[in-house]
């Protein structure tokens, strides 16, 4: 079955300075390579054989050193935003999708299997899949513990245990006329308008690895991260 994957690389890395001031967040090294070559490469091993990548910040210079794909030996093309449209907002741009495609932020290390994510998705008909992921979040601060402002107990910097999204999506073409065209458009609104109007959200939970690399601290764990277990990533 060919399957199409929707890489979506036009953000500016603001959170991610001063590694992205002279190049765009997608391409910023990991070990000899770039995070967007090595989710290239990951999913030409899962068998896509078509790759768009949405584009708006530093948008030639990404298309000058990714090219066409010839070097995995798979299509990549290119969708132009001229005005920032946030994540989901680009998809409205790119002709001729598939009823199911994949949709991914271009910032992400993960040993995720991308195919099998697709595949557990259209076997289930799903409108929208969504790739989870288990995430504890340090608290900087102390936490006072009230009951009608008499302390009642003390934790210091607490950890909080939450559920959030890959950046990861196996996406139904009817979900496009929840997106409004030319407009700024998130998959935070998206969520939301599906959760308005009752639509079946389907979430699974990855029990892997996964890095978000937008922060510095993040990025540098991922380049640790790559040089010890290139062999699972790229598997």
């Amino acid at each position: 079955m060919s399957k199409r994957a929707v890489i979506l690389a036009g953000g500016k890395g603001t959170r991610l300075k001063p590694y992205t001031i002279a190049i765009p967040k997608p391409l910023v090294p990991i070990g000899k390579t770039s995070i967007l070559e090595i989710i290239i490469q990951q999913l030409v091993n899962k068998s896509f054989s078509h790759i768009t990548i949405t584009i708006n910040h530093f948008a030639e210079l990404i298309k000058a050193y990714i090219g066409d794909g010839t070097k995995w030996n798979v299509k990549i093309d290119y969708s132009q935003e001229y005005i920032p449209l946030k994540t989901m907002g680009p998809l409205q741009l790119i002709d001729n999708l598939p009823d199911d495609f994949l949709v991914m932020n271009g910032d992400i290390l993960s040993d995720i299997n991308y195919s099998d994510l697709y595949n557990f998705h259209v076997k289930n008909q799903n409108l929208f899949t969504i790739s989870s992921f288990n995430r504890t979040h340090l608290i900087d601060y102390g936490e006072l513990i009230t009951d009608k402002d008499l302390l009642i107990g003390f934790r210091e910097k607490p950890k909080l245990n939450i559920e959030v999204s890959m950046g990861v999506y196996i996406m139904n073409k009817e979900i496009l006329k929840y997106i409004p065209k030319n407009k700024p458009y998130g998959f935070d609104d998206l969520m939301l308008d599906l959760l308005k109007y009752n639509i079946h959200v389907d979430v699974q939970k990855h029990h892997g690895k996964w890095l978000d690399i937008g922060r510095p601290k993040d990025y540098e764990r991922a380049i640790s991260e790559f040089d010890k277990n290139r062999n699972l990533y790229l598997k």
